[in-house]
């Protein structure tokens, strides 16, 4: 008589469930694997991109603020290294008489003050021509009211000076 084998064990399932279970997790893997590097390589071109344009934008040099009497921010002023001006920008609504002209002076310690330039009358904004060294060097700045066009070179400026500020040097 035959008889049937009870001795096996039942299986727990159909022996493809547990071989397409494990393939199937073997692929998620390799694609979670594949996005991980690829979202690295574009954070790599990402940073290396901003860090071509940080290097190609302008940066301050020298920044001072120079302060009225008062206390109170008269004019702003700027060089950006590499550049050939000073950017000034007023802070204030103080303007020149028909007869005068406000002139920039650098106050070095202990030194004679030194002409940087005539402030171009009634602009709220303005360049002088500067060369990248000519705050180099200069803790103070000074702006003094002159008769019009500027003191004559060689000359010192009119005291008081209206406005006055320390030039700070950015750390690039």
């Amino acid at each position: 008589m035959d008889s049937l084998d009870t001795s096996a064990t039942p299986s727990s399932g159909p022996p493809g469930y547990w071989r397409a279970a494990t393939i199937f997790c073997l692929l998620l893997l390799l694609l979670g694997a594949a996005s991980g590097w690829s979202m690295f390589e574009q954070f790599k071109a990402q940073v290396g991109d901003l860090q071509h344009k940080l290097q190609q934008t302008a940066q301050l040099q020298y920044v001072a603020v120079l302060l009225d009497d008062k206390g109170e921010p008269a004019l702003l002023l700027t060089q950006v290294s590499g550049e050939q001006d000073l950017q000034l920008q007023r802070l204030n609504a103080v303007v020149e008489g028909m007869e005068d002209s406000l002139q920039l002076w650098a106050l070095p310690e202990g030194g004679a003050a030194r002409s940087l330039g005539v402030l171009t009358p009634k602009l709220k904004t303005l360049h002088l021509s500067a060369s990248a060294q000519t705050l180099a060097g200069e803790p103070r700045l000074g702006i003094s009211v002159e008769k019009k066009g500027g003191a004559i070179d060689g000359r010192t400026p009119r005291l008081p000076y209206l406005f006055t500020g320390m030039v700070i040097r950015k750390a690039l």
